[in-house]
């Protein structure tokens, strides 16, 4: 495996060149083959989600730490790039989490906040971000605010902004290069958190019909775009397309590549 450190340092300078980092996340080895061989593609990300869901597991941490960091490890060695893996809350101890992340090649990660209170959520992010320090790598933690993750369908967006650039900037000042804010999709709402965290430090997700095209995020001063589950989604739902085509009296869609 080439150095972590050097692999480290190419993922830290995508979150911070002015070209915004596209990350298709993956949930095994072919689809991070087939992500990881497309053109353009500097970095994989993985996502916890589909890795659960792979293997039967509802999401929230629920599929076992030794599994998923089994298929993480695998990802990682089947390819030749840095990976990011999805750490959902950090499985109880955050700082261990990513110390055995790390002994399997990984290089970021993201770490969901859930709204816990402020001091403990800095307490993971620190946690974690001393772990890399431990490994001799400059750790590239995603630090995520669920400030808008269940938030009630009426709720005053503008207030969920404050929220995410409070526990936001807090991140930023205990060493995390980059703070994820998954719900954040309107144009306002993202310009509000790229001028509170400054350009090159906010993630976000991309989401199917309301979120923004990538070269407006880029235009913005977004530094990284994500697919979460959607990409496995996208996926799924070619799968079930074609069964439903065959069973309809058809054949397989045209245009299908050898890419496994």
């Amino acid at each position: 495996m080439p150095d972590l450190a050097a692999r480290a340092r190419t993922l830290m300078d995508l979150h911070t060149a002015p070209e915004i980092l596209v990350l298709a996340n993956v949930w095994d080895v072919v689809s991070a083959k087939v992500v990881a061989g497309t053109d353009g593609v500097r970095a994989l990300a993985t996502a916890s989600h589909s890795i659960a869901a792979a293997f039967g597991y509802e999401d929230g941490e629920n599929i076992p730490l030794d599994l998923h960091l089994d298929m993480v490890g695998r990802i990682v060695e089947a390819v030749d790039l840095p990976v990011t893996m999805d750490f959902e809350a950090g499985y109880g101890d955050p700082g261990e989490t990513a110390r055995r992340a790390i002994g399997r090649g990984v290089v970021g990660g993201n770490l969901e906040d859930q709204n816990k209170p402020l001091d403990e959520a800095l307490a993971a992010v620190e946690a974690v971000l001393a772990a890399g320090r431990d490994a001799g790598i400059d750790f590239v933690l995603n630090a995520r605010t669920d400030a808008f993750v269940g938030a009630p369908r009426d709720a005053d967006r503008d207030k969920l902004v404050e929220q995410a650039i409070v526990r936001g900037r807090a991140f930023l000042d205990a060493g995390a290069p980059v703070v994820f804010v998954p719900g954040a999709v309107m144009r306002e709402e993202i310009t509000a958190l790229v001028d509170a965290f400054g350009p090159q430090r906010l993630s976000v997700i991309a989401v199917p019909k309301h979120g923004l095209p990538v070269r407006e995020l880029q235009d913005l001063g977004v530094a990284r775009v994500s697919t979460g589950p959607f990409t496995q989604r996208a996926a799924l739902t070619a799968l079930q397309d074609a069964t439903t085509g065959l069973l309809a009296g058809g054949t397989l869609p045209a245009g299908i590549r050898s890419l496994n």
